[in-house]
């Protein structure tokens, strides 16, 4: 073999090897493991789903920006409980919801019995 041909043959050679190992040394974008242990996890989304793919709960960002927010959904998906920012108003709230996923009553800001910071009840709109 001349010294063209290895300048040639080898890189060609190292390259095809290099492609062959990555596919196993990359992980895939979706990681399926029984248990997993972590000092820290940082993402952008967690769900929980149950058996059926019923979606649970659900820790995330607010629609549209904002906040971050945890809804907790009944047996069939129906939203019953939610934590976080308040979509429309942009504030700390607990709200509950009825069997249909209809908003029953909120705890924070504006809510029943709230306080403005001046002392007076909240202005209704």
């Amino acid at each position: 073999m001349t010294s063209r041909e290895r300048w040639t043959v080898y890189p060609l050679l190292f390259l095809a090897i290099g492609l062959a190992l990555r596919a196993v040394a990359v992980p895939p974008d979706t990681l399926s493991a029984g248990v997993l242990e972590a000092g820290r996890i940082i993402c952008g989304e967690i769900v929980v789903t149950g058996t059926d793919g019923t979606k649970i709960v659900h820790v995330g960002r607010v629609k549209g920006g904002g906040g971050g927010r945890i809804e907790v959904n009944d047996s069939v998906g129906i939203e019953a409980i939610a934590i976080g920012i308040d979509p429309e108003a942009r504030n700390g709230t607990v709200e509950f919801f009825d069997e249909k996923g209809r908003k029953i009553g909120r705890l924070g800001p504006g809510g029943p019995g709230a306080r403005t910071p001046g002392g007076s009840p909240p202005v209704k709109n």
